[in-house]
């Protein structure tokens, strides 16, 4: 399975931001998909996820600010980021979690907030 992931670049403060993920390959192997961000010189940590079911789960630092979304055909992963603040800067990952427990990782983007 690879990722292409698109979205992000600089945004103000207060502004919105979408990331996209497409996947290509053995896409059914794919449960959970979903995205991590890694800030400077800190953890990388899980930003939301979407099982195949549509079960979603947020980081209390984004709840009620961004959305998950994920689509079948083709099989994408959408993340809408409002109201953005600096500490949200980061490189954004594309995660997938296969049926079999194995974590795949895109190669990441870039979101910068300027205040």
């Amino acid at each position: 399975v690879q990722f292409v992931e698109s979205g992000g670049g600089l945004v103000q403060a207060g502004g919105s931001a979408r990331l996209s993920c497409a996947a290509n390959g053995d896409t059914f192997l794919l449960h959970t998909m979903g995205w991590y961000r890694q800030a400077p010189g800190k953890e990388r940590e899980m930003v939301a996820t979407i099982d195949r079911g549509l079960k979603t789960a947020y980081s209390d630092l984004i709840k009620g600010r961004f959305n998950i979304s994920r689509d079948d055909a083709p099989n994408t992963v959408n993340l809408q980021m409002n109201n953005l603040k600096p500490d949200d800067t980061a490189v954004y990952y594309c995660y997938a979690r296969t049926y079999g427990l194995r974590d795949l990782w895109g190669r990441g983007t870039q979101v910068t907030v300027s205040s």
